[in-house]
């Protein structure tokens, strides 16, 4: 059996807000949200008995690619930073995303109060196949820091 990385969780400020964005932005859908109370045990942060949310987001698939969106509601926490980034700090992922709309994407991520690092750009890649594709690509940020690349793949070159 091959292990399968089905979702990345992210701490948000709102995930409320957090959720609107992942929807507007990028076109994703809630598949859960719900409360729960921290075990103390399995994750790496908070403490037993602490209250959070969690939202989680899916595009296409109904088993990978989703985005958890957890925030502490009681208590709230108090180490999240006054100031979105600006780069990408060491251990930090990278969401890439393949859009059908990369224009859009940062048309509604500008508008949603989103930090944009790179408009979109044409370029082109050699794919894992050996073959060039002709690409649309942009950078930014969500309102809580976290960084995503989004591609679109325009032409496919054969040979």
């Amino acid at each position: 059996m091959v292990d399968v990385i089905k979702r990345t969780t992210v701490m948000v400020r709102d995930a409320e807000k957090a959720a609107r964005w992942y929807e507007d932005v990028l076109g994703m859908s809630r598949w859960m949200d719900t409360p729960f109370t921290l075990s103390g045990n399995q994750l790496a942060s908070g403490k037993k008995g602490d209250q959070t949310r969690l939202i989680i987001m899916k595009a296409e698939h109904d088993e990978i690619g989703m985005i958890g969106l957890l925030q502490w509601v009681d208590p709230v926490r108090e180490d999240m930073p006054a100031e979105l980034p600006t780069e990408i700090p060491f251990g930090t992922p990278v969401f890439v995303v393949a859009s059908k709309d990369t224009r859009g994407a940062v048309e509604r991520a500008r508008a949603a109060g989103s930090c944009i690092h790179a408009e979109p750009l044409d370029w082109t890649v050699t794919g894992a196949d050996g073959r060039r594709k002709d690409m649309i690509g942009a950078s930014f940020w969500d309102l809580d820091g976290n960084f995503f690349e989004v591609n679109q793949v325009v032409r496919v070159h054969d040979g």
